[in-house]
């Protein structure tokens, strides 16, 4: 298993999410981090979402996203699930903000 640091504490393993950007020791990928904020999430208040992580590791992610964006971003539309297949509830919801 190779594994790539990226920075402080973003990596690359290709097995887990075929090498996309992760936060180191965890499985879970900057774009996680990214779609929190972009929701309107305040970096400070993303642990409330992801309690595993720290603010460190989700200021190196964002700053790593800024740094990277078209890759991420390309990670983020891959992963786009269909309006059609969002709950009325969730929708509703993400409405709200």
């Amino acid at each position: 298993m190779k594994t790539t640091t990226i920075s402080r504490h973003v990596t690359r393993n290709p097995e887990i999410l075929s090498g996309e950007p992760i936060i180191n020791g965890t499985r879970t990928p900057v774009r996680a981090i990214v779609e929190n904020w972009r929701l309107g999430v305040r970096p400070e208040e993303i642990p409330l979402h992801l309690p595993h992580l720290n603010l460190a590791q989700i200021f190196d992610a964002l700053s790593f996203y800024l740094d990277n964006q078209a890759e991420i971003n390309e990670y983020i539309e891959r992963n786009h699930v269909p309006d059609e297949l969002v709950h009325p509830l969730i929708k509703a919801r993400l409405n709200q903000k």
